[in-house]
């Protein structure tokens, strides 16, 4: 039998059997007793407020709690654009907890930055603290040992695993494909929110997972992402929205997945061990910093704005089995609106630029009004994204996106100056520690690795296309929006089909002028040319040859599939040494901007290859990218 066709009956095989493989009653029983008898349950503290350290956030939310009214909420807000704070923010609040801290998210590695918090939360656990972690099984605590033992840290700790596929911790690349095959729906649905909530009373949304790539700890490929950090009413919202989450039916205990289950039955228990980390200068500086009030003080508390309107928003869990009840799809339906309501500007920062349907049509209503407002998008180029196949789509509706939505389109470089810049300190990590003063506002930090069917992200797995240039490289993970300078939105929804239809997804919309001002200046520093090139039309400079060439382009972009012709409406230009920036729409465009290829910075390598047959085979694959 051929290597092919073994491949084919091992699926069906998988496809035929597996959905039905649940854990027995019985064994679920056997291991539940295991965790409840050999759990650690000793405390290192016998206070009544747990040792919790000091914590001038926990106050500041404190006291914002303290002061709101039914009528009149007051929050404090903080933007975390700044990586290093947000990863001394967790920590911070982690230590600061009386009570609870709840944790959810969709990725969580056993690399440095995931080792640190899990460790942190532990601690936390053993000194009386409740702590529950919600984790997106597809790409979290991908190792059922680490998994069992995690099981048995201590009988503070709980984790549970989101939709997991056939009952599993650990889904082999089998099982994966069989679950495209057998149950489609329910495989692609994920749960997208990020959220770390201490006491009810503050916590942190936005972009950001843990894996060292959110925070700037890898070496080779960072994400520049953000987060928000709220006290007061809205907090609240949040720990209801966990709650939801985590006693839904797809909240799976661990002792119900039959990888963790057989080893809680059958290994014996280990003592939690002690992290070993790959580069422990960094994680004793972030350690040290969340103690430091100074530290503290300059980088997280003088930031913060105290302001009334903040409200947190999330989809309900496993939106796609009831598609139609609005309520399900509450934070996808308000960003919508949100943006429908714009009337001078909307700016918008997504690493993926595929629009659904409805997207779509907003934008095209708004472009069609006497007086469009702007409309300025900040995005991946395929030199710094590591999702090519999404790229592809965004790739072949250029034109759309710039006539007919009238956006201006800024790509990320993979050596953008401004991140770069601001992680210059992470490669001393062998060396002296570096005194460092972030200022939030100044930078956009730390991606996460993308739900795709196409593709398996993680780790080393999913590296972005081989470049022609050198150097450590970073990509955009952010997914933020300002609209008329008034009201400003920082979540997980990127905009994309994916997060309208398939992903449940969270954010907090900030109804403040100042704080859209922050992150519009965040956002618009992503823009600069050291750290962007711009997509604008291509000059025609032969007027028969040129004229051909964008009649047949255009045919081809409309044609659902064979979408070969390589000379597109648009490209990607750079700033000439000498002139300031313009916008595309400037007549003087042209003399201050040299093109410089659909795809800059980019080698010629399979992922290219990929990048073009994706454009030109891949547009039914919208919803699933």
């Amino acid at each position: 039998m051929s290597l092919r066709w073994s491949w084919v009956l091992l699926l069906l095989l998988a496809t035929a059997l597996l959905p039905g493989c649940t854990v027995s009653k019985a064994n679920i029983r056997r291991a539940d007793a295991v965790v409840a008898a050999q759990a650690d349950r000793q405390l290192d503290c016998t206070g009544d407020d747990h040792c919790a350290q000091a914590s001038p956030l926990m106050d500041a939310a404190t006291k914002a709690l303290a002061d709101s009214t039914e009528t009149q909420p007051v929050h404090v807000v903080t933007l975390l654009s700044d990586s290093e704070a947000a990863m001394v923010a967790r920590i911070n609040l982690i230590r600061a907890a009386r009570q609870s801290i709840d944790v959810q998210t969709y990725i969580w590695d056993q690399d440095d930055a995931g080792q640190l918090i899990l460790d942190e939360l532990i601690k936390a656990a053993r000194r009386g603290v409740k702590v529950r972690v919600l984790a997106d099984q597809l790409f979290s605590f991908n190792d059922a040992t680490w998994l069992d033992r995690i099981a048995r840290a201590h009988t503070n700790l709980e984790v549970r695993l989101y939709n997991p596929t056939f009952h599993e911790a650990q889904t082999s690349p089998v099982e994966f494909a069989a679950g495209i095959v057998c149950c489609f729906f329910k495989f692609n649905q994920r749960m997208h929110n990020k959220v770390l909530l201490v006491d009810n009373r503050i916590g942190i949304t936005g972009g950001r997972n843990y894996q060292d790539r959110y925070f700037d700890w890898d070496n080779d490929f960072d994400y520049v992402d953000r987060d928000v950090m709220v006290g007061g009413p809205a907090a609240q919202a949040m720990g209801a929205s966990f709650e939801l989450f985590w006693k839904h039916k797809r909240a799976v205990r661990l002792t119900h997945l039959r990888d963790v289950n057989r080893l809680l039955l059958s290994t014996p228990m280990q003592p939690w061990p002690t992290p070993t980390y790959i580069h422990p200068e960094r994680v004793a500086r972030v350690q040290e910093e969340a103690d430091d009030a100074e530290w503290l003080d300059d980088n997280l508390v003088s930031d913060s704005l105290r302001t009334s309107r903040v409200e947190f928003f999330s989809d309900l869990p496993a939106k796609t089995a009831q598609p139609q009840k609005r309520d399900a799809r509450e934070f996808t339906a308000h960003v919508m609106r949100m943006v429908g309501s714009a009337k001078q500007e909307v700016v918008l920062q997504t690493p993926y630029l595929v629009m659904s349907s409805r997207a779509r049509r907003i934008f095209e209503r708004l472009h069609k009004q006497e007086a469009p407002p702007r409309i300025v998008v900040s995005t991946n180029s395929l030199a710094s994204t590591d999702a090519f196949a999404v790229y592809a789509l965004s790739y072949k509706h250029r034109k759309r996106y710039l006539k007919d939505y009238g956006f201006e389109i800024y790509e990320m470089k993979p050596h953008a100056a401004g991140p770069a810049e601001d992680n210059a300190f992470a490669s001393a990590d062998d060396g002296p520690v570096i005194e460092r003063k972030p200022t939030n506002i100044k930078r956009v930090a730390g991606t996460e690795t993308r739900s795709s069917l196409s593709i398996r992200r993680g780790g080393k797995r999913n590296r972005p296309v081989p470049l022609v240039s050198a150097g450590r490289r970073f990509g955009l993970h952010a997914k933020s929006i300002v609209v008329d300078d008034s009201f400003a939105m920082v979540g997980s929804h990127n905009f994309d089909p994916r997060s309208d239809h398939y992903n449940t997804e969270a954010g907090v919309i900030v109804y403040d002028a100042d704080f859209a001002q922050q992150l519009r200046d965040a956002i618009m520093r992503e823009t600069q040319p050291e750290n962007a090139w711009v997509v604008a039309p291509r000059q025609r400079s032969i007027p028969l040859l040129s004229d051909l060439s964008a009649a047949i382009g255009d045919i081809s972009a409309s044609l659902p599939l064979f979408d070969f012709w390589p000379y597109r409406y648009a490209t990607s230009y750079e700033l000439d040494a000498g002139c300031s920036p313009m916008r595309p729409s400037d007549p003087n465009f042209f003399s201050c901007y040299t093109p410089v290829g659909d795809f800059p910075d980019v080698a010629i390598s399979s992922k290219l290859v990929y990048t073009r047959l994706i454009t030109a085979f891949g547009s039914g694959a919208n919803g699933i990218l």
